[in-house]
């Protein structure tokens, strides 16, 4: 039997809401993350890896991990979990641009690095959540954690924290040990925001919005 189609306004609510998360997204990497120097996990830290040990363009190494990980969420996950990930992904990078080039507002908590963690975490994994709440990504390393979560039965959360660590483990390599730390910190309060994102108030109604990520563990509830 043929999967009727979401309601037109379903449809803009799910939408809406992936626009919401990505802009909150490119806000926290922009007025926090990179005004107040913490470094980065996930792809993005393996291609900041891969230029300072082998001089490999960062854009170029994200794109080989990206595309195998799209093409195995388009077989798993479905046309629609890419269709609203491209989306999510052009949107973040799209309202970065726009942060970095126009923003006035500066974030400066040089001094103050636990609360810049906390609060990269906090909204780093709202933000996080959100996307992934209703039905999208914002890049390979979203998906990595998707379905390594479906598959292993830990949650989103666990998978995003043992991800970033790896990552940022081999960060000591050529990056402050002060700045390595108040990073893993951030990831430790975004991993816990995520698995509360994804999984607060859930219901029945609202499964029907998230289609693409259900099946997901929902062992952290």
């Amino acid at each position: 039997m043929m999967r009727r189609a979401k309601p037109l306004r379903q449809q803009f609510a799910q939408l809406s809401l992936i626009l919401f998360g990505s802009c909150l997204l490119a806000f926290a990497y922009y007025h926090i993350n990179f005004q107040n120097h913490l470094s980065e996990g996930g792809f993005v830290g393996l291609a900041l890896l891969a230029k300072y040990g082998f001089n490999l363009p960062p854009a170029a190494t994200m794109l080989v991990l990206d595309i195998p990980l799209f093409i195995m969420a388009w077989l798993l996950k479905g046309r629609q979990f890419i269709w609203n990930t491209i989306l999510a992904s052009l949107a973040f990078s799209g309202f970065y641009e726009l942060f970095e080039r126009f923003s006035p507002i500066v974030i400066n908590l040089s001094d103050y690095m636990p609360v810049a963690s906390l609060l990269s975490g906090v909204l780093t994994g709202l933000a996080t959540g959100i996307v992934l709440r209703f039905g999208a990504a914002t890049g390979g390393d979203d998906i990595m954690s998707v379905l390594l979560s479906k598959y292993t039965g830990l949650s989103i959360g666990t998978i995003f924290l043992l991800l970033d660590c790896m990552v940022l483990s081999l960060s000591f390599l050529y990056l402050p040990v002060k700045e390595v730390l108040y990073t893993i910190l951030a990831v430790l309060i975004a991993s816990r925001v995520i698995n509360w994102t994804i999984g607060k108030g859930t219901t029945e109604e609202e499964e029907n919005v998230h289609g693409p990520v259900r099946g997901v563990s929902t062992s952290h509830r």
